[in-house]
């Protein structure tokens, strides 16, 4: 008791602890004196404001970056920063599912800015969608500077993990309910995400089928080009206790960091200075490796371009005693620069491929970095940063089409529609933000939403019903779910002539239960179909049409617009009730869709 009373002399401690201490040591059970109520509120002011409500499956990291995680220049580690990422976004997926999950995949991730020695990284991880056993976590990386308290971000990643039950089997996930305005757009995107990655594969494969063969490739003589060759690394690494997760696999994050460190290095050989890592393309985990494994990992500059590199690394992992061949567990492809002393990057030398796998990988390297620019240009930018009509060709396919519903997706998730107008059943809300002005305008139908979703979604029939539209001719069939059209639409007022459109439509059935029928539309650009003098080429950036089951013969039917410069009178004076021109569209629709649901019921009974 009297060693307490010397440390309470110095340090502050509340007289119940000291009691409650000294009464443990002589072995008493009696309870710790009451607070009095003077004493209670002092320490309950003493105590931490709650923290505001949040996304249970949120998790926050914050970490100081010391030396021990930079590289050469002081900054840190890329490897590091992707531990981290994991490690946030495990924990993320983990709270959801309550049951040990491991990372089957990160999509592609675009670093910014570099993050120095002394600046704080601040990671922020949340589940966006669960499926039925894996679910997307998405991940916002920024820095602080503790000194100007200056933040900045760093990076947007994907990841998908997968719930693991007893024995490495597969566990059914709870569906995730989004609250937020923002949760509502990422739960709804995160199909369409899903959906590009299971096809990435085939759209790098379609590209290289359709592309005309390298002429660079084949002309070149080798004079002045560095053998790629000389630019292969292979390393070993003994997995050990420290380097597994809490289930006793090999940790994610620790199987990146080790890849981007043999990637570093076959680059380093290449420009011979110390490469700075600008993207990386997804990584895809194909198997688990555990503690007392070997993983072998390999590099390899698979071709350069005039600013960047792209480096090939893979890892395969075998035991002790090679019972069995080498299991392929990772691949991702790492695209990197060298930065000068203004921080501009610098040319770099050119890369002679060996012959036979050599040029299949330079090739397919060409091939992708056409599709990551092709991400960056349409999926990533922002609506003001890009043209209303984007080109179509058959390697952005995939992602126009996303692009395409995400923006509708993004628009029907906003929450701060106010109701317009209201006309008998059909009720029109407006959306201001920005430099847009959106309309919504719905009405329930008694129609299935598959067979309203069926009819709608053919613009070839719109002209049935809206009077807006003369004709709707099939450009293209890209695939089931997209479609090529060119439409023409009558002459509106103060118009000299008629306007055409090249219009893009994709259709999408719901993923789960409660999702709706989407079928969205925005104007793309064909060589095929030019502007041309008769008609005043017009363009749509987002529109569309939602339709929610609501019962078995019931449907609620939305439309959507983003309205465009030259379409914007239009609206405005619908919005403003000196005409119902959009009112009248939309009750003929209902009319042209109860009569199409009549038409096939008497089909059906003949």
């Amino acid at each position: 008791r009297c060693l307490l009373k010397m440390v309470k002399g110095n340090i502050i401690v509340p007289e119940e602890i000291l009691n409650f201490c000294c009464n443990g040591l002589q072995g008493s059970t009696s309870p710790p004196r009451a607070q009095e109520p003077g004493e209670r509120e002092e320490a309950q002011g003493a105590m931490a404001s709650p923290l505001p409500s949040r996304n249970p499956t949120e998790v926050q990291m914050s970490q100081l970056v010391l030396p021990c995680h930079t590289n050469h220049r002081n900054e840190l580690s890329t490897g590091q920063l992707l531990k981290w990422i994991d490690t946030a976004a495990c924990l993320s997926a983990e709270r959801h599912a309550g049951c040990p999950c491991v990372t089957a995949s990160m999509d592609d991730i675009y670093f910014e800015h570099t993050i120095s020695v002394g600046q704080v990284v601040n990671i922020k991880a949340k589940v966006n969608r669960a499926f039925n056993s894996s679910m997307e976590v998405g991940i916002q990386v920024s820095y602080e500077d503790l000194c100007s308290g200056k933040h900045c971000s760093i990076c947007k990643a994907y990841a998908t993990f997968v719930a693991q039950g007893p024995s490495g089997s597969k566990v059914r996930l709870n569906p995730l309910t989004p609250q937020t305005e923002e949760e509502k757009i990422e739960y709804s995107i995160a199909a369409e995400r899903r959906r590009m990655r299971l096809v990435h594969k085939d759209t790098l494969k379609d590209l290289l089928t359709h592309s005309p063969p390298d002429t660079e490739l084949e002309t070149r003589d080798g004079t002045g080009a560095v053998p790629a060759e000389k630019t292969r690394v292979e390393s070993v690494e003994l997995v050990l206790p420290p380097h597994a997760n809490h289930q006793g696999n090999t940790f994610g994050g620790q199987i990146m960091a080790w890849m981007e460190n043999v990637a570093t290095i076959a680059a380093s050989r290449l420009c011979h200075a110390h490469p700075t890592l600008r993207a990386i393309e997804m990584f895809h985990f194909r198997g688990p490796s555990q503690v007392g494994d070997r993983l072998v990992l390999k590099a390899i500059v698979n071709n350069a371009f005039k600013n960047s590199m792209e480096v090939g690394v893979s890892a395969e992992a075998y035991d002790q005693e090679m019972s069995v061949s080498r299991r392929h567990i990772n691949s991702a492809f790492m695209t990197f620069e060298v930065l000068d002393q203004e921080g501009r990057p610098r040319m770099l030398p050119m890369v002679a491929p060996e012959p036979g796998d050599g040029e299949r990988r330079y090739r397919e390297a060409s091939a992708r970095k056409k599709i990551r620019l092709d991400r960056k240009y349409v999926v990533s930018c922002k609506r003001t940063e890009v043209p209303l009509s984007v080109p179509w060709d058959q390697s952005n396919k995939v992602y126009l089409s996303y692009n395409n519903v995400s923006a509708l997706k993004t628009l029907i998730a906003k929450a701060n529609w106010t109701l317009a107008r209201e006309k008998e059943k059909v009720r029109m809300y407006t959306l201001e933000e920005d430099k847009f002005l959106s309309f919504r305008i719905e009405i329930s139908v008694c129609i299935t939403a598959s067979r309203a979703f069926s009819l709608l979604s053919n613009l070839r029939r719109r002209h049935e019903w809206d009077s807006h539209y003369v004709s709707a001719e099939l450009v293209q069939k890209v695939d089931d779910d997209d479609m090529i059209y060119h439409v023409v639409s009558r002459m509106l007022r103060h118009e000299s002539k008629p306007q055409d459109f090249v219009i893009l439509a994709s259709r999408r059935k719901p993923c789960s239960r409660g999702d709706p029928y989407v079928v969205a539309f925005r104007s793309v650009t064909l060589p095929t179909h030019p502007a041309r003098a008769e008609f005043t080429r017009g363009e749509t950036v987002c529109s569309g049409f939602c339709i929610w089951p609501e019962s078995e013969e019931m449907s609620k039917v939305a439309y959507y617009n983003q309205a465009t410069p030259g379409y914007l009178n239009y609206v405005t004076t619908n919005v403003a009730g000196l005409s119902s021109d959009i009112c009248a569209t939309f009750e003929a629709c209902e009319k042209f869709l109860l009569k199409n649901k009549e038409d096939l019921i008497s089909r059906l009974q003949d």
